[in-house]
């Protein structure tokens, strides 16, 4: 050890020896708000907070997740009603045809439709 290590280690020691006394009236203020905070603790919750429908942003990161989300959905929206010309038409599959029609397009075995006519 060099030195300034043993003087380090006796400044400790006599630190550990001298021990200062809290003022009395700073021993009583902190001893009794650590109470209140442990009987606020333990107290049931009479009252119910009252949260609105806001706070269930919380649950999806807050409104910059919310905001991603609408943005999502606005793009899936506008991809499904503008699709690709490669897509079929959903829309016009449900107001023109016939739901055996779906079917057939679908490539599924319709024979037991046409039997039940």
């Amino acid at each position: 050890m060099t030195d300034d290590d043993t003087e380090l280690d006796r400044l400790f020691a006599q630190a550990r020896q001298e021990r200062s006394q809290l003022p009395d009236d700073l021993a009583v203020r902190m001893m009794t708000d650590a109470e209140s905070v442990r009987l606020g603790r333990l107290a049931p919750q009479t009252e119910a907070k009252r949260r609105s429908w806001w706070h269930l942003f919380d649950n999806v990161g807050g409104w910059q997740g919310m905001g991603g989300l609408v943005a999502a959905s606005a793009a899936g929206v506008w991809i499904g009603f503008s699709a690709p010309s490669f897509l079929p038409d959903p829309a016009n599959y449900l107001i023109s045809q016939e739901t055996a029609y779906l079917v057939a397009d679908l490539g599924l075995d319709t024979a037991y439709l046409e039997d039940a006519e």
